[in-house]
């Protein structure tokens, strides 16, 4: 095959997937304005890099000057803010149902009582379980709080009995905890978070993308036509011109006839389209294909790029970092493309393609093991996060922005990647010729 006309094929393509861009306004959308405001729109959520102030309610029942210094050291911790003091327990449950307050800090009757004798004297906390990470904040915080209101009280109890201050807070804690922070020190969320949501959205929208860029072809029945046009130039699908909307009507009128038979219709198309599916060149099906997909690559390169700008403004990463991650993102979103293809072509429906981009797409974030642990979950799910990219990307983006790995330990995600991408690529051109050679199959939703 001579290269010029794979660079035609693959020219002509992009400039037929160009024009029905900017004639279809929803389907340029999907690749320019909706990946952009996605991108933006998760950033902005998780601006605020830390949680602070998750308000919580009091039922005070004993009033002490004890109880009012554990309510004042709830209000001074940060992640925590008393909302309100309620008088009964009723009450307070109404407002955790309502999403008013999150948890209760019940301070029971006999509290003061029970330590000035030295008797335990728990503080009672309700919290609202549901919300994961709030209820683990909370949890925290309180029995921060807790502690250090028993130190105080201990230490005084220590000196009372004539320990020195700084005996006292020995024998009160004689073993501590130091606690080092290795990776997301400051615990900030955006980095968290936002910085592997948006690859996991951008590989939601990149497998929609594929699915329909191929699938509105079977749908509308112009597979034939595109690929005419990619391998003869003829007709010019890239204009309007009066010749091509007559030659239009003609092919709509011999399609879609309704003084025709269904078997005359079947007939008439097979025998429109037998010179092209019997012909179709594989090499030309792929230089097509990569036209076809030209331009939603080149917007996801610069949403891409995007992404990795907004989640290394304050990290002093290496160049090869960067460029490690941007390769695998690059990849991962190629591979959505083609996968989203398979599964369209696969089926002969766009419909199902949908279908089935979203069943996987869509849930792989929770595999991944970014908010639940990878080795905490059963073995059939380890192995479904396993053949999911998107957890092979999330480890490369972790360890090279988050953990600053050597780039050698994420290098055989990237190798895998492409890999995989091309197998994609080509099983897509394969199932493109197979479909070509089905015409009677054209046209299901």
């Amino acid at each position: 095959m001579h290269p010029m006309k794979l660079s035609k094929a693959f020219l002509r393509s992009a400039a037929y997937e160009r024009r029905f861009l900017t004639k279809n306004p929803w389907d340029f959308s999907m690749v320019v304005w909706i990946p952009l405001a996605t991108v933006l729109l998760i950033w902005w959520i998780f601006s605020q890099t830390q949680i602070t102030d998750l308000p919580i309610g009091v039922i005070d029942q004993d009033n002490s000057p004890i109880a009012n210094t554990a309510v004042r050291y709830l209000e001074a911790s940060p992640t925590l803010t008393v909302k309100q003091l309620y008088y009964s327990e009723a009450e307070a449950k109404a407002a955790i149902l309502q999403r008013d307050i999150y948890a209760i800090v019940i301070i029971p009757e006999d509290f003061s009582r029970h330590i000035l004798s030295g008797k335990p004297a728990p503080l009672i906390l309700q919290v609202n379980a549901q919300y994961g990470t709030h209820s683990g904040i909370i949890q925290t915080s309180v029995q921060a709080v807790a502690g250090t209101l028993s130190a105080g009280v201990e230490i005084q109890r220590l000196v009372k009995q004539g320990m020195a201050p700084s005996q006292a807070a020995i024998a009160y804690s004689p073993i501590g905890i130091q606690r080092i922070s290795l990776f997301n020190a400051a615990t900030d969320y955006q980095q968290f978070l936002a910085s592997t949501v948006i690859p996991a959205l951008l590989h939601i929208l990149a497998m929609v993308i594929g699915a329909t860029t191929i699938g509105r072809e079977l749908r509308d029945k112009r597979l034939g036509h595109w690929y005419r046009f990619i391998s003869t130039g003829h007709p010019d699908l890239t204009r309007t011109t009066q010749n091509e909307s007559t030659s239009g009507q003609i092919l709509n009128a011999v399609e879609n006839n309704q003084y025709l038979s269904k078997n005359d219709q079947i007939s008439v198309s097979s025998h429109a389209n037998e010179d092209i599916t019997e012909s179709a060149n594989v090499l030309v099906l792929l230089f097509g294909l990569l036209g076809k997909y030209f331009w939603p690559t080149l917007a996801f390169n610069i949403w891409a790029m995007l992404a990795l700008w907004l989640a290394t403004p304050q990290e002093s990463v290496a160049m090869s970092s960067v460029l490690a991650t941007y390769a695998g993102l690059i990849l991962l979103i190629m591979l959505s493309f083609w996968l989203g293809a398979i599964f369209t072509l696969g089926s002969f429906s766009l419909r199902m393609g949908l279908s089935a981009t979203g069943f996987i797409s869509a849930p792989s974030y929770a595999f991944a093991g970014v908010t639940f642990p990878y080795i905490a979950i059963s073995d059939s799910a380890r192995h479904w996060s396993d053949a999911l990219p998107l957890t092979h990307y999330l480890k490369l983006h972790i360890a090279q922005l988050q953990m600053q790995a050597p780039v050698a330990v994420s290098l055989p995600i990237v190798y895998g990647l492409a890999i995989a991408t091309t197998i994609a690529m080509s099983l897509t051109t394969l199932l493109t010729k197979r479909a070509l050679a089905h015409p009677e199959r054209w046209g299901a939703r």
